[in-house]
């Protein structure tokens, strides 16, 4: 990256719904532990809808962290870009039912889509009330830090 890029580590999730919350969690955790250079911003991005729409246009590059479910172990932990996800998913909905996808289509059709890549853990539990992680997620901080370390040396960004 010859000029500094923008960009953005955006956490997802619920926290009112136990491992839901991941991504809010982690993001929380990690910008306590690394300092970033100014062109690099975490954000707790909750379950804001297209409130985020503001976030993803004024970005470069976007790395999101959420939980996916999906039919595997408990803190499994997949990277895949936008291009793959939307392979695997059904087209935007309705703006009644609003999902990170129907957000992510928005920006693209204004034509302010960052690069993005996901780095998503499959949870344990969801649905239910509950403020806390399952501790099977919470010990995997350490491994999602390792791969978003990565992303971020990839875009020639060193955290101080």
């Amino acid at each position: 990256m010859d000029k500094k890029e923008k960009i953005t580590i955006l956490g997802l999730g619920n926290i009112l719904l136990g491992d839901e919350g991941f991504g809010v969690h982690f993001v929380r955790w990690f910008g306590e532990r690394h300092k970033l250079p100014e062109n690099v911003r975490v954000v707790d991005g909750g379950v804001l809808g297209y409130t985020l729409l503001d976030i993803i246009c004024n970005c470069d590059h976007l790395l999101i962290i959420d939980a996916i479910r999906a039919g595997d172990e408990t803190g499994s932990i997949y990277r895949f870009t936008r291009e793959e996800l939307e392979s695997k998913m059904p087209p935007p909905t309705s703006a009644h039912e609003v999902t990170f996808q129907d957000v992510l289509f928005k920006a693209e059709l204004i034509g302010e889509i960052p690069s993005v890549v996901f780095l998503c853990i499959v949870p344990g539990y969801y649905g239910e009330m509950d403020l806390e992680m399952s501790p099977e997620l919470r010990e995997r901080f350490p491994v999602m830090e390792g791969l978003l370390l990565k992303e971020l040396q990839r875009l020639v960004v060193k955290p101080m």
